[in-house]
Formats: structure tokens, sequence, C-alpha cells
């Protein structure tokens, strides 16, 4: 009676566990987040009948909601809107409670109603997935019992049903907006948790995500893996799946005499590039302007709050931060130079309704002041901006 058909030592349920909390992870990233929230990738119906039946078993998620709800977290990032940002509901109440946040958000039929377009509506999902949602799970404890026993089974169960919750809506909607190492400075607060994203399918890497939310690859640097995108590659080479967007590499050539339309074009896709390139080049103009700026403060400056403060969005510093800076740059010549300039470059890829004919003579205009500057990183950025290529 309470036995299960497979009988394994103590370890074994922890690796069977393990295993098929993995495939969760493996159905959220792949399926519900790279698939149909972001359309990175195409899915054979096979793959994407298994994920959604999977998902239907483990977590009782309706693919639009999540869909939907996710959308609406990069459209209203980090504002009162956003379903699930630590930046405005504090880390502990997204870290330990973020699942509750979720469960509101999907009551809200206006946020699935403008979101959660596209999403499966086949016999499947209307008569199975989302007209009983919560029957899976049933059926999935019905089958961990089986399985593996009354004690065995519960756990195996329990440690499914709080996998997804902890660490999707925990982790990386929490932690992943809060702590951890940035590749980009993209306007939210998202963060790469650490660089080798296995134990959640790869989404630890979500500053990558966040700065290219369309792309089915998370991994942007050499020493990064995504194992979900291991994952996507053997689908693809089995012709199980269709890889349409990736994070753009930068591409270099000889500098032109003179930046055109291609050149505008790279670097507007690139953009995320240029500006860390930028931004290495405006600390190491900080660096040399330290010791002037931390007397001018009494001594009470630290290098890393200047370097920090230089980097981010002018959105990401408090007022105190934002006066601090101010106050500093306001005898500092060279610093206030390369910070508007770094505005105006930003501006190039935010202006959505200046022409391509406007931006080019921005580019162009904004390369020849840099290079008529007499700061040499400016100089040198600026001959580096001239070798963009698509």
């Amino acid at each position: 009676m309470f036995s299960g058909l497979i009988d394994l030592p103590w370890w074994g349920y922890v690796i069977v566990t393990l295993a098929m909390t993995h495939v969760t992870i493996a159905a959220v990233t792949i399926f519900l987040h790279r698939h149909q929230a972001h359309r990175s990738l195409d899915l054979h119906a096979l793959p994407a009948l298994f994920f959604r039946t999977w998902l239907w078993l483990t977590t009782g998620m309706v693919t639009k909601e999540w869909a939907a709800i996710h959308r609406k977290h990069h459209a209203k990032c980090e504002t009162p809107d956003d379903p699930h940002s630590p930046q405005v509901f504090g880390i502990n109440k997204v870290l330990w409670t973020g699942v509750f946040l979720y469960v509101k958000e999907a009551r809200n039929r206006e946020t699935i109603q403008r979101y959660g377009h596209g999403t499966p509506d086949d016999w499947f999902e209307r008569s199975i997935f989302s007209r009983f949602p919560k029957s899976g799970i049933v059926i999935m404890l019905a089958a961990d019992l089986a399985m593996f026993g009354i004690w065995p089974g519960v756990l195996i169960w329990g440690v499914q049903m709080i996998w997804i919750p902890f660490w999707a809506a925990g982790v990386i909607n929490g932690l992943g907006h809060f702590w951890g190492y940035r590749n980009y400075n993209c306007a939210d607060a998202s963060t790469n948790l650490v660089p080798w994203g296995i134990l959640i399918g790869g989404e630890e890497l979500h500053n990558n995500h966040h700065s290219f939310a369309t792309s089915a690859k998370l991994s942007a640097r050499w020493y990064e893996f995504d194992i979900g995108w291991m994952y996507i590659r053997l689908l693809e080479m089995a012709g199980l799946a269709k890889v349409k967007k990736t994070i753009p590499t930068p591409k270099f050539g000889i500098a032109k005499a003179r930046a055109d339309f291609d050149t505008l074009q790279a670097i507007i896709t690139c953009r995320y590039d240029v500006m860390t390139r930028y931004v290495q080049s405006l600390k190491a103009i900080a660096k040399d302007e330290f010791e002037a700026l931390k007397a001018q403060s009494g001594g009470k400056l630290k290098a890393g709050e200047l370097r920090r403060w230089l980097a981010a969005d002018e959105s990401q510093l408090c007022a105190e931060e934002k006066s601090r800076l101010a106050s500093l740059l306001k005898d500092n010549t060279r610093l206030q130079t390369v910070v508007a300039m770094r505005d105006e470059l930003t501006a190039l890829w935010a202006r959505s309704t200046a022409s391509h004919e406007q931006l080019l003579q921005q580019l162009q205009d904004w390369i020849v002041r840099a290079e008529q500057s007499g700061i040499r990183q400016l100089e040198e950025f600026s001959l580096r901006l001239r070798r963009y290529a698509v």
C-alpha cells in the first residue's frame, strides 16, 4: 500500500526529483519564455505539445496568462505597473511571495487581453489546459504516489510544486533585478546572477535577456553558459525548432572617413556594445580625474561610487546620488563633456520620430565634436564608431 512501482535508495529519489524539475525549468524557458512570450524561436508541434502538457502537470500555469504577464513586465519594467519589480515591491516580497504577485496579475483581464495575443488556442488549450488548469497537478500527484509510494511521492510532488514559484517567480523576478553583474547598461535594473545558467535553464543571465529580449540565446560572453540554448540547438539540429533571433555580434571594418547609413544601422543594432565601450572610456577618464574630485568632496568620494554613478542611467540614481554627481561635475569640464555626449549618443536610438537622415546627421556631428574635443578617450572612441559595420 505504501510502496510504489519504483523502489529507489534515497539518493535515487533526489536524482529523479532534480531530473523532473529540470524538465519543468526547460519547458518554462524554452516554451513559455523564449517561444511564446518573445517569439525568438519557432517550435515544432511535438515538443510544443510535450512542454505544454508537462507544464500543465507540474505547474498548472496557463500559457496565455504567463506570456501576458511577462510581456507586461518588459513593457512596464521597474514602474508601478510592473507586475513583480523588486524596485517597486521590495526584494523580500518578490523573492519569497512572488508567486502571489503572479496570481494577482493573472486575474487582471485587461493584462491578459492586451498582452496575451498569439498564444495557443487549439482543442488542447480550450478543452484541457485552460479549462482545467489545476487538474494536471492532481494527476501529477497521483502519478508520483503510484510510482514512488506515499512519502517519497508526496515529497517529490511537493518539490515539483514549489520549484517554479521559488526559482522563477522568486529568484529570477526578484534577485534578477536586485543583485548580480551587468554586461549591458539597459534602462531597467536587471542583472546576471551567475555566468553559468544551468539550475534555472539559462534564466540566470537576466541582464542579457532584458537587453536583447527577442534573442533565443541568453549567453553573451565567452565564459557564460546557457543550458537552455544548448537544448534549443539540439532541437534545431533534429528539425524540431528554428531560431529566429540571437544577440547581435558587433562587426568591425576599416574606419570610414565619414559615418554613413550602414554605420548608423550597425551602431543602433549594437547599441549596448557601443554604450559598454563608451562607459569604459568614461571610467578611464574618471580614474584620471578621481583625485581632484575626491579632494573636492572633502575626501568622502569613493572610486566605486563615482564609477557606478557615471555608468548608470540617470533613472537608476536616487535624488541624493544625482545631486552629488551634479555637484562633482559642476567644475569638471572633461567629465561634463563626456557625460553630456553619452546622453546625446543614447538619444540616437531613443528618438523614434527622427528620420534616418536626421539621425545620421546627428551621428556625424557627434563624431566631429568628439574628434575636436581634445579628450583622448573620446577621440579614440569616435574612431571606433566609424569602424562599426553591418
